[in-house]
Parts: C-alpha cells; sequence; structure tokens
C-alpha cells in the first residue's frame, strides 16, 4: 500500500516534509518512512472541532487496523489559522486521545504555520522546526519512536542540532522556504 497525497494542501505539507522536515533533518526518522511510503496524508478541510476530532479517531482506527502505516498526517486545510484556535484544538485532541484509551499507544506532534515556542522571539529561526504550510496535526505510533530513539546515536542532541541549523539557516531563508511549499514544482 501507497499513500500519495492527492489534494493541494496534502502535497504542499508532502513537499514540506521532504523539503524542510527531511531536507534539514529535522526528524532523523522521517526519511525511512518517507522512503517506505508509510506516511498517510489526510485533508481535514473543516473548521469544526468536533469534526477534526472525529476524523482523528477514524485515524487512531486506520492505524489500529494498518500495520504498514507508520503515521498520519492530519492536513488541516480550512479553518485553525488562528494558532491560539489551533492549540486549544491540539489541547483538546490529546485528552480525547487519553480518553479514548491510546495513551502510550499513540502520541500528538503539532505544527502550524505561525508555530511559536513559548519564551521565545518572535522571529527566532527555531519555530520553523514546527512551522508547516498548513496545520497539521501528526499521529506517531509510540512503540515505533521508541525503537528509532533506540538506534540513534544521541537523541537527546536532535532539539539542540536543529536549532544550530535554524539558527545558521536564518529566519529569511527558512520563510521563503516555508512560503515555497505552497507552490508547484
Amino acid at each position: 500500500m501507497t499513500y500519495k497525497p492527492t489534494t493541494p494542501a496534502c502535497l504542499h505539507v508532502q513537499r514540506w516534509l521532504d523539503d524542510m522536515v527531511i531536507g534539514h533533518n529535522f526528524c532523523p526518522f522521517a526519511r525511512f518512512v518517507s522512503e517506505q511510503q508509510r506516511v498517510r496524508y489526510v485533508d481535514m478541510a473543516s473548521s469544526d472541532m468536533a469534526t477534526v476530532l472525529e476524523a482523528l479517531y477514524d485515524e487512531f482506527i486506520h492505524l489500529d487496523t494498518t500495520p504498514h502505516t507508520s503515521t498520519t498526517l492530519l492536513v488541516l486545510s480550512t479553518g485553525w489559522a488562528s494558532f491560539d484556535d489551533y492549540l486549544m484544538l491540539v489541547d483538546v485532541a490529546q485528552q480525547s486521545l487519553e480518553h479514548w484509551g491510546y495513551e502510550g499507544e499513540y502520541q500528538l506532534a503539532s505544527f502550524h504555520p505561525d508555530y511559536l515556542f513559548a519564551g521565545e522571539a518572535e522571529n527566532a529561526p527555531s519555530h520553523f522546526t514546527n512551522r508547516a504550510p498548513h496545520p497539521v496535526i501528526h499521529i506517531i505510533r509510540e512503540a515505533e519512536m521508541a525503537q528509532a530513539l533506540a538506534h540513534h546515536p544521541d537523541p537527546e542532541s536532535i532539539p539542540h542540532t536543529n536549532i544550530n541549523t535554524t539558527e545558521t539557516l536564518g529566519e529569511a531563508t527558512l520563510r521563503a522556504q516555508l512560503k515555497a511549499c505552497k507552490t508547484p514544482r
């Protein structure tokens, strides 16, 4: 089974995954699952929280029944432009994951075009490690992440390495690269 993004928003996110996440090695584990075509892209064109949470639950069921899928990128192509609204959605999604009994099986990672780490300057390049062309909720299999981390020589160095990479590239370069993810190749 292979996953090919079909909507414009999913194609933008795939380009971001290829060019920025893998290209800058922000996630040293992404290349393998991408090359193995084990990344599922789902376009959720709704600004309704209940609808998004239903899609999230459906993705947990998909992952439960489809071992080939390593991870799902739930692309929020409509709504959720406000970073604060998006953070509220992610908080409720995390609570739902726990309520549905998936804590310890899956974890959520969050990406947003306006992602800001608390306590950092608004123009800090490091924000780009969590910036994507569209809001995204990333569902990760915890067992696969634990296995990948066990084989990484120094997992604690990943955030520091990413910060150094973003500082070397600079905010203007990263902003231009993120913008390019929304243009045709």
